[in-house]
């Protein structure tokens, strides 16, 4: 009867053990669990319409935050989104990069749009007041402190993760700042296969 009872025990452990591992291959991204909706926003986009997450329902989107004078951190994050882009060849229509600024006092939908295409034309940038940026980065968590620099310039220190946002609008992961272009292509095919 004991003896039973330790099987019994035993099999059920790992029968919980078998439900709670991840099914398939893990995301190289830090993972939201459970997923959640994606706050909505409505900006300014560089392609000259209103700019909404819901527009792009049915693509995978990765939302990244910073701006257009940045020295270092965006560019090399936004050369590394093109480079994942281009390796995911035609799989890459099912994805759109949303690069939101933030130093909307600078960046407008014009600015944008010149910075972005240097990287890749099929990027979006998102642009709008102030105050609405503001709510935006509070929304999403990310943080953007103006720092002054000598010669009466300046740059931002800021968030630097992309958020990996699926088709349905719900956040599945942040990927850290410093990933290779292989990591996104590994994460936004384990995404698209969902």
């Amino acid at each position: 009867m004991k003896r039973s009872a330790v099987l019994l025990s035993l099999s059920l452990a790992l029968s919980v053990a078998a439900l709670a591992a991840p099914s398939g291959p893990a995301l190289k991204a830090g993972v939201f669990e459970p997923p959640r909706q994606a706050p909505e926003f409505v900006l300014s986009g560089s392609d000259g319409a209103e700019l909404k997450l819901s527009r792009y329902r049915g693509k995978l989107v990765l939302l990244s935050f910073g701006f257009s004078q940045c020295a270092a951190v965006c560019p090399t994050t936004l050369a590394t989104l093109a480079q994942a882009r281009k390796a995911l060849g035609g799989e890459a229509e099912a994805v759109q990069i949303i690069h939101v600024t933030v130093d909307p006092e600078h960046d407008t939908a014009a600015v944008m749009k010149a910075y972005l295409a240097a990287f890749d034309p099929s990027f979006l940038g998102g642009t709008g007041q102030p105050q609405a940026m503001a709510a935006m980065r509070k929304d999403y968590g990310v943080v953007a402190n103006k720092v002054p620099m000598g010669g009466g310039g300046y740059a931002f220190d800021h968030t630097a993760s992309i958020f990996l946002i699926d088709r349905e609008g719900k956040l599945r992961a942040m990927m850290p700042y410093g990933h290779a272009a292989q990591d996104f292509v590994h994460d936004i095919k384990l995404l698209l296969a969902k």
